[in-house]
């Protein structure tokens, strides 16, 4: 059986959309196509759609009625062709599908983590407590400029100066992370070469660094030498600018991305405060039994209002020789605390992480799909397994590896049942 549609497409032809809407396709995100912006309307109304995309030389369409109709769902849009100041992301060219789809993962998940950490607000609530309002950092965006510079660096810094942003040159590699681990920066552009060399060299280094990982990158090209956009894309990037494009267009993205990237962090950092409010474990961060149960809850209803899936994991500590070992030598119980942080911090900001029993925790993955949620529990099991745990004078350290169970709330279901079942998921694996 297809698909349900996700991406929304506003177009009174195919001329300039026709391209973009078989690539995204094809990288299974289906479109649906309306022709005007009452068409539009009603299939915001009738369809879960995650976003949409607007060719500008359509007939006038109003970027705020579009997300009124998606209410409550936030729907992120993105344009393309002349206007579109209104939108979350404004280009001249209609997006390559790949860069499409990554500006559209980071806005929904954003969108997600703003509903998630007003839904934790209310259940802290309900317990008499009160989670911070999310902090806005005043402080001018930081955009990384790496790269030799040419005539355009120069009118890209002043579009970006105009617009309050602070850009600090790099001109090689060295110095871009001497920068790059000296202080923060909201977003970084590499200026392509001829081969490109070094700015993928850059991206590669970046994406292999946690505390790095997040930062946006867009590659500025110099010319038009071949490069596989796709390619580009996988590397990490979000953002590919052609030699052609205007500075101003340039610096708006850079912007957005840059905002984008910021608000996340300003939500992780409100999130974290909760770990001080005294209903999580203070050493992990971790959501007590009673608490995820009533929070799970109201997940659900969310997630049923917005018509988006909601999936529940369960990860039980798997029997081993060398677990056995260290339980019954108390180290396992030493262990548990650093295996709960770890826990804690793998999940995305906009995941609900909870102790079930002393070694089964519970993962909350709102906007997320059965199989998804399987490789995201999997993962994070998988790092743990790679940590070796101290089993005492004279032994060797012991690992931990876990039962997974899965189940993504299925319409009528309760989330208790469904966390039951991955429950019973578990169980039916671990005797297999």
């Amino acid at each position: 059986m297809a698909s349900q549609p996700r991406i929304l497409v506003v177009a009174s032809d195919d001329v300039r959309a026709a391209e973009l809407c078989d690539g995204l396709d094809e990288l299974g995100w289906r479109t649906v196509t309306a022709r005007d912006p009452e068409s539009a309307r009603a299939a915001l109304n009738d369809l879960p759609l995650e976003a949409a995309i607007i060719d500008g030389a359509s007939p006038v369409v109003d970027v705020a009625a579009l997300k009124a109709a998606a209410r409550p769902r936030s729907l992120p849009v993105l344009w393309f062709g002349p206007g579109g100041e209104a939108a979350d992301l404004a280009m001249t060219r209609p997006p390559h599908p790949a860069q499409a789809v990554l500006r559209i993962e980071q806005l929904v998940r954003g969108a997600i983590a703003e509903e998630e950490f007003d839904l934790r607000r209310q259940s802290l609530a309900d317990l008499g407590l009160d989670l911070p309002t999310v902090q806005a950092d005043g402080a001018p965006l930081r955009v990384l400029v790496a790269g030799q510079p040419d005539r355009r660096f120069l009118g890209l810094s002043n579009a970006l100066a105009e617009a309050g942003v602070e850009t600090v040159a790099a001109p090689t590699p060295y110095t871009a992370f001497d920068y790059l681990h000296e202080s923060a920066f909201d977003a970084a552009v590499l200026w392509g070469g001829e081969d490109h060399a070094p700015a993928l060299s850059i991206a590669s280094g970046m994406k292999r660094n946690t505390r790095l990982y997040h930062i946006p990158l867009m590659l500025y090209l110099r010319g038009s030498g071949d490069i596989s956009l796709t390619d580009v894309f996988n590397r990490g990037f979000s953002d590919v600018a052609a030699a052609d494009t205007d500075e101003t267009e340039t610096a708006r993205r850079i912007i957005a991305l840059g905002r984008t990237y910021r608000r996340h962090l300003e939500i992780r950092r409100a999130l974290d405060a909760g770990r001080e409010s005294g209903a999580m474990e203070a050493t992990t961060g971790l959501f007590g039994r009673d608490l995820f149960a009533a929070h799970l809850k109201r997940i659900a209803e969310g997630a049923r209002d917005r018509r988006r899936p909601l999936s529940v994991c369960v990860l039980r500590v798997a029997e081993s020789n060398a677990v056995a070992a260290a339980r019954q030598g108390g180290w396992l119980d030493r262990a548990l605390p650093q295996i709960g942080a770890m826990v804690s911090r793998l999940v995305r900001v906009e995941d609900t992480p909870a102790r079930l029993a002393s070694e089964v925790f519970a993962l909350a993955l709102p906007a997320t799909r059965g199989p998804a949620a399987r490789l995201a529990a999997e993962r994070i099991a998988a790092v743990i397994a790679c940590t070796a745990f101290d089993a005492g004078p004279d032994k060797p350290p012991f690992v931990v590896e876990f039962q997974v169970g899965v189940a993504e709330v299925s319409e009528g279901q309760t989330p208790a049942a469904a966390l039951e079942r991955a429950s019973q998921n578990l169980q039916e694996a671990s005797r297999a």
